[in-house]
């Protein structure tokens, strides 16, 4: 097979390499050997290539002739200006080294390159040799090595692609991956991690599923089935199950605050409708902001009862007041809606609503101008089919459907006395019904309302259909069905009968009179009780201190004996421990001297993670994924097959350097003499130990103002 390498990519050396560059490449490369998985053949394979490619390169003769045949040199250019351009070389492979250079092709990124050729490869040989037939017997030792070497690119690949946000085509090379291990039946810890990562990587697909705009909408329909698997795993949105994503409850909810944006209205409600069922406070609450939002964007009234209902049920947890008085401005049910604004403690809204309330008998004008700006600025923008649009309470209150509802909506006291005895308790809320609730925006402009809108709300303040209707159409709101008066502040109940003037008068001198003398001889009666319970106490305090008096003339019991517990001020009565010591966090650049304290510590931390006691959580506090993974997982099958070293370095740093784009990421050069001897089952390893001084680069990133090593390369 013709694999697209030259003998200075496999090494690693650029063109001009000397003699020493291209003998240190060679052994650096033979050390840095691949996973564990790896069969002996897959190893040896690699290092066959290492080694013709080196032979060839470091023979003066051989290398000349080499790069006349793989590279040119430019026409027309001067001896000074000759430039090498490399025309796509390759090598022509024998079946043996075909593995070898998959690795190496692995080892320099090319990750599709890799699954092209090793899916080709894998093709070409059957799982089955031909009866009689020697050709396959080498590739069949080697599958499982190209399989493994096919599933560690797809794993890259898709860890590539998320970091580039294409996160479909990256669940696309993990799902691929994990198929093909699946397929062949082979390791199952690879498999893991794949799944770990596309576990992960679901909120993110989640968000571009959702935000396309496909014409039959079938990748939006996915994500919502996504979501709504996450949902169940997680046992709701605020729920304790695991989803394996890594979030954790706060990120959740952010999360689905974050995606709520590419939600319509409908599907929101659906959703959260659905999730309120667990029961779940933070559902309830968005699947209020949903019916309501809807009934009044599309004028129906009926969805913002309901959200009225569901609000009663958060009532007495959370300080919802304000949403109740607007649903109840909607439904047309002024005086419940003043009643729940007086029960809120949402200062800074009810601020802005009795400053635009000035001059009136009421809040209903300040609350008016509220609700239509919150629903507006506030609300509509987290509605995939509601960001931009604009919507009047005049407007709503004009439609004919949403007056005939309101016309028709029963006078229900028991929901009142529920508004005026529920309390606010805000100081109660838990971390995760905070989450749920939307923050309110003070709004910065004041609107004026007319005084002779001020003048016509008070007039119509008690009717069925609101004051806001007739302040806000200018025409004059239906009668009620039934021919009753509306009730008003201050009158009297519409069912009761009318008493004639005179009886009125005389029933309400007799009803004072009666009234007032009860007041009296009640009054008398607890005066004299209060009066003689204050005199027994005052005779029982009195013998009291009698009585102590004379004990104390009488008493002769003696002191304590022995040493006295010495209180002082100054001092406590025990030693108090220091606390620990807290790590700094790392500020400003990172400097060689703070370097070569974190590649020491992470050479301890591989001591101590790989030799006799097998640390291994101490590699979480040097090191972070990739690197962390890779380690973790070495140290562990080395503790499984009773494997461990005895390990000794030697460290000299070389240069730092400081990403120009993120200054809390750096690459730092460094020389190790690591000098290590290696036991398996108690005996000395003598093939596998060693004492070498290897050239070292480290990618160091600082995390929570700690420089922790992410990877490296030899």
């Amino acid at each position: 097979m013709r694999i697209p390498l030259d003998y200075y990519r496999i090494l690693g050396v650029p063109l001009q390499a000397t003699a020493e560059q291209l003998q240190q490449a060679h052994r650096d490369r033979t050390m840095q050997l691949p996973r564990r998985e790896y069969s002996e053949t897959a190893i040896g394979s690699r290092k066959s290539l290492l080694d013709r490619a080196y032979n060839v390169l470091s023979n003066p003769e051989a290398k000349t002739a080499y790069d006349q045949k793989t590279f040119h040199k430019l026409p027309g250019q001067g001896q000074e200006e000759t430039q090498i351009q490399e025309t796509l070389p390759s090598l022509e492979v024998e079946d043996p080294q075909v593995l070898g250079a998959l690795l190496i092709l692995l080892e320099l990124g090319e990750y599709e390159l890799v699954l092209n050729l090793g899916t080709e490869y894998l093709e070409h040989f059957s799982s089955e040799p031909p009866e009689g037939s020697q050709i396959n017997t080498i590739p069949q030792l080697s599958r499982a090595d190209v399989v493994l070497t096919l599933a560690l690119s797809g794993l890259e690949l898709g860890r590539e692609q998320w970091q580039q946000g294409t996160y479909e085509q990256a669940a696309l090379s993990l799902e691929n991956a994990e198929k093909l291990l699946l397929k062949e039946g082979v390791f199952p810890s690879l498999r893991g991690e794949l799944q770990a990562d596309l576990y992960k990587l679901r909120p993110y697909r989640i968000l571009e599923l959702l935000s396309e705009n496909s014409e039959d909408g079938i990748a939006h329909r996915h994500g919502i089935q996504m979501l709504r698997d996450m949902l169940q795993e997680r046992g709701g949105l605020d729920g304790t199950g695991d989803d394996q994503s890594g979030l954790s409850i706060d990120d959740f909810l952010r999360f689905i605050q974050q995606l709520r944006s590419y939600l319509t209205s409908l599907e929101q409600q659906t959703l959260f409708e659905t999730e309120a069922q667990r029961p779940s406070a933070v559902a309830t609450y968005l699947a209020v902001y949903a019916l309501l939002v809807r009934g009044f964007a599309y004028k129906q009234p009926a969805l913002i009862n309901r959200a009225k209902r569901m609000l009663m049920r958060l009532g007495s947890r959370q300080d919802v007041h304000l949403e109740q008085a607007v649903c109840c401005l909607l439904l047309g049910q002024t005086e419940e809606a003043t009643r729940a604004l007086e029960l809120s403690r949402e200062y800074e809204q009810l601020g802005f609503i009795r400053e635009n309330s000035q001059g009136a008998p009421d809040l209903l004008p300040g609350l008016c101008l509220y609700s239509e700006r919150w629903l507006q600025e506030e609300v509509f923008p987290h509605f995939q089919d509601l960001a931009g649009c604009e919507q009047t309470l005049k407007e709503y209150f004009a439609d004919d459907q949403v007056q005939a509802y309101l016309e028709a909506l029963p006078l229900d006291r028991t929901e009142q006395n529920q508004w005026s005895v529920v309390e606010s308790k805000p100081e109660t809320l838990s971390k995760r019904e905070r989450q749920g609730k939307v923050s309110l925006k003070k709004t910065e402009e004041m609107a004026s309302i007319s005084s002779a809108a001020v003048r016509e709300q008070g007039e119509h303040q008690g009717r069925r259909v609101p004051a806001t209707t007739a302040m806000l159409t200018r025409s004059e709101p239906p009668k009620a069905k039934t021919g009753r008066s509306p009730v008003v502040p201050g009158d009297r109940p519409a069912n009761q009968r009318p008493v004639p003037s005179g009886q009125r008068r005389g029933s309400s001198r007799r009803s004072n009179s009666t009234t007032g003398k009860s007041s009296i001889h009640w009054g008398r009666l607890a005066l004299l009780a209060a009066s003689g319970l204050l005199g027994l106490w005052l005779l029982i305090w009195l013998i009291g201190q009698a009585i102590g008096l004379v004990g104390s003339l009488f008493n002769t019991t003696p002191g304590l004996e022995g040493e006295q517990l010495q209180l002082m001020l100054n001092q406590p009565p025990i030693e108090i421990p220091e606390p620990p010591a807290q790590p700094t966090a790392d500020t400003g650049p990172l400097t060689e001297e703070r370097a070569k304290v974190v590649i020491e510590t992470w050479l301890s931390t591989k001591a101590n993670a790989f030799g006799s006691n097998h640390q291994v959580d101490e590699l979480s506090s040097i090191l972070v994924d990739p690197a962390l993974s890779t380690q973790r997982q070495r140290a562990t099958q080395d503790q499984q097959d009773n494997f461990y070293g005895e390990y000794e370095h030697e460290l000299m740093i070389n240069d730092v350097t400081i990403n120009l784009d993120d200054e809390d990421r750096a690459t730092v050069d460094a020389t190790v003499n690591e000098s290590v001897e290696f036991y398996r089952n108690g005996e000395v390893d003598r093939g596998a130990s060693y004492n070498d001084e290897i050239r070292v680069e480290y990618e160091l990133i600082r995390e929570d103002g700690q420089w922790r090593i992410q990877d490296w390369s030899v």
